[in-house]
């Protein structure tokens, strides 16, 4: 019984913080979502499904759905590729190298509100060092943040910046956990780097490629903080991103049955899509060459 009790008191004050901040907050998500809630009169009313319901024919949920798809494949792909060329480059143990993995991972550490205000102030039309560094270029300025045609790419770009020294830092963990001894024998075979690349690298890399791949999808699929500083969800509602949306139906409209719907819809398709990466690309994990 002594087993079994004293490491149960060591794990209790763990489970009781997960489930006072993240399992209730869950469950009572899913309760509101399934009501009509009222803040200002208290009044719950139950109606089950019927926010999803509208939810499903809302014309700007679909908008947002697709504006958060589209940012998702416009900064994922890239911030991976970034940060695996990044960490071919400073994977070696050397002293410049390791302040240059501190560089680059600084913005991933730092304030988000912050770095959404500096980039904002980059971003400016007319005083921004961007355009600035156009017009000196001879080019024509951008309303970067203004235009509903490049809002949300500019958003993306900063979404990289932030990002790119987390998976940088994890790729050099994956490519140092590979045998040295492997690129030995493919120099002595006279394989080429990139040869070497694509049937050395690649192949052992492939379980922190999944890992990389699936949190940064959650993590492109959640983001709010740099759209609501830099954007508020415009021009045009041209970046009124899923979570942007559930702000603006739970702390402007006060909906909180109709706010809490989106969240379990978003919940249970960020569960399907992880299900699904690791379903179809998990066949394809590789942990030793065959």
């Amino acid at each position: 019984m002594k087993r079994v009790v004293v490491p149960a008191l060591f794990v209790l004050p763990c489970l009781t913080v997960l489930a006072i901040f993240i399992y209730w907050p869950i469950f009572y998500s899913f309760y509101l979502s399934l009501h009509d809630v009222n803040l200002l009169s208290g009044r719950q009313r139950f109606v089950g499904a019927e926010n999803f319901v509208d939810l499903a024919l809302d014309d700007g949920f679909h908008r947002s759905v697709a504006i958060t798809a589209t940012f998702v494949i416009a900064s994922v792909p890239l911030r991976l590729a970034l940060a695996l060329f990044l960490a071919q480059l400073l994977v070696a143990e050397r002293p410049a190298n390791r302040v240059l993995r501190g560089v680059f991972f600084l913005p991933y550490v730092s304030s988000t509100v912050a770095i959404a205000v500096v980039w904002s102030w980059l971003f400016n039309t007319d005083l921004g060092l961007i355009n600035l560094t156009i017009g000196a270029l001879g080019g024509s300025p951008q309303n970067w943040l203004y235009d509903a045609d490049t809002a949300l790419y500019a958003v993306a770009a900063v979404n990289v910046w932030k990002q790119l020294g987390y998976d940088m830092v994890i790729f050099i963990a994956g490519l140092q956990a590979i045998s040295p001894t492997l690129y030995e024998a493919a120099r002595i075979d006279g394989a080429s780097r990139l040869h070497q690349f694509r049937t050395i690298t690649l192949p052992l890399l492939t379980p922190t490629l999944l890992f990389l791949l699936v949190i940064s999808v959650i993590d492109s699929f959640q983001v709010f903080t740099l759209v609501n500083v830099m954007t508020h969800g415009g021009p045009a509602l041209s970046t009124d991103v899923i979570v942007n949306f559930f702000y603006r139906l739970a702390f402007v409209r006060l909906d909180y049955g109709s706010a809490s719907a989106v969240v379990i819809a978003l919940f249970l398709f960020l569960l399907g899509l992880t299900i699904l990466q690791f379903g179809v690309l998990g066949r394809k994990v590789s942990y030793d060459l065959d």
